[in-house]
């Protein structure tokens, strides 16, 4: 399976139904009143962690996401029903960031855990709302509100007990295949592994822990040169690391300070993970060379493991080992500031603007003004003068007039056109 770590979404949330303008026509009810029912609200948008996933490959697939609009309300008050709301399926560990922003809106770590990303409109309401002692005939209802559109990053950084660290061909992938159930692919050659493997080990009380094999680290890794800078995040969120080194390689220590200079050099953080020092490799190394190898490490202050993965020797002893540092140390706090994500329930569209487009008509557009204009009847002189109370509301008729309308002159606004009228020009 191709491992992608990171993928880029579309997102819409649906949009609220509108209401609609109705009246009561029993038979036996005489001037029957208001009846428009309610808009249904529309879909809202989720981002949902799944720890049953390990990549965001199906999001190369499909990466626009849309939820469905409300519906609108009927007569008789009978209300439109609400659209279902969307859940995507993250793996574990996703971070979420608003790519208009720049800010991070979620580190999803747990399973199940769950984020709305779009909030959808509400629904409008039908002119039953808007009956008053004064106005028993109300000719006018609301739009739904539009739903919300956004881009968001998505960024994967494994969520592992231990990570496995060494240079390719240093025998990672099969010191995984086994001490976990994982089947990573195998083979002799520079960048064996190209993604990272993740086993799941048997600790001895029955319970397990997860051991990431990441993909092997060169010098200048952390600077980008090979795959060890696309994966090197996937490290920090590890309780420790176990380092394995080759032992048939020229210099086992060079190669060791080498990706621990790598680590120091893209993160301290990383530098200072506790880390479990392991020489592979052992059935094909002379004692005596072995004897030295152990000596050099130990000048470092290094007790290392002497291991064979190949033949299975003392892997006993370090699975106990992992075990039991894996119950001992922490996992590391996450450093990710997770800003308030006012966005993802701000379904106001306010905005507005005007344009004089030649020298007698204006149009005006906008997301709330135009919706509010297609529930608009233009033979009804009660909604058309709501609608240019509306606007005057909004300043359009300030912005209108600074442009220089004059009586007479056509004011477009989405379907509706009106003709511009003002007494106080000619008193």
């Amino acid at each position: 399976m191709q491992f992608i770590d990171k993928a880029k979404i579309k997102i819409s949330s649906g949009k609220g139904g509108n209401g609609v303008v109705a009246w009561r026509r029993e038979k036996f009810v005489d001037k029957g009143g208001p009846a428009g029912g309610d808009g249904g609200k529309g879909g809202s948008v989720y981002l949902i962690a799944d720890e049953g996933l390990s990549t965001l490959l199906d999001f190369t697939y499909r990466s626009i996401f849309k939820a469905d609009n409300g519906e609108n309300g009927f007569k008789k008050s009978m209300h439109g029903k609400s659209a279902k709301d969307l859940y995507i399926k993250v793996p574990t560990g996703t971070i979420v960031k608003d790519l208009k922003s720049g800010n991070i809106i979620a580190d999803l770590t747990v399973h199940e855990q769950t984020v709305l990303v779009a909030k959808g409109g509400r629904g409008g309401r039908g002119n039953t709302h808007f009956c008053t002692p004064q106005n028993r005939a109300p000719q006018y209802c609301e739009p739904g509100e539009p739903g919300i559109e956004r881009e968001l990053q998505l960024e994967l950084k494994l969520l592992a007990d231990v990570g496995l660290l060494g240079f390719p061909n240093a025998g990672k992938s099969t010191f995984i295949s086994r001490v976990s159930a994982a089947k990573p692919k195998i083979a002799d050659y520079p960048f064996t592994t190209i993604v990272p493997n993740l086993g799941v080990v048997r600790k001895s009380n029955g319970d397990g822990y997860v051991i990431a094999d990441i993909p092997g680290l060169i010098e200048g890794a952390s600077d980008g040169v090979g795959l060890g800078h696309d994966f090197l995040r996937h490290v920090e969120r590890c309780r420790f690391l176990l380092h394995i080194v080759d032992g048939t390689e020229e210099d086992p220590i060079k190669n060791y300070k080498i990706i621990n200079d790598e680590l120091a050099k893209y993160s301290e953080k990383l530098a200072k993970l506790y880390q479990v020092v392991a020489i592979n490799k052992i059935d094909a190394i002379e004692p005596e060379r072995l004897t030295e190898l152990q000596q050099e490490f130990e000048k470092l202050g290094i007790k290392p493991f002497l291991i064979s993965a190949v033949t299975g020797e003392n892997l006993d002893k370090i699975k106990y080992e992992l075990e039991i540092k894996v119950d001992s140390i922490e996992k590391p706090e996450s450093e990710i500031t997770v800003e308030e994500d006012l966005d993802a329930t701000n379904n106001d569209d306010g905005y507005w603007n005007v344009q004089k487009v030649n020298k007698d008509t204006f149009v005006v557009t906008g997301g709330r003004i135009i919706r509010i204009s297609q529930v608009t009847d233009p033979r009804s002189t009660e909604q058309v003068i709501r609608f240019q109370n509306i606007m005057i509301s909004m300043g359009i008729m300030d912005e209108i007039k600074r442009l220089g309308v004059q009586n007479g002159d056509t004011i477009v606004v989405g379907k509706l056109e009106l003709e511009y009228w003002d007494d106080e020009m000619y008193s």
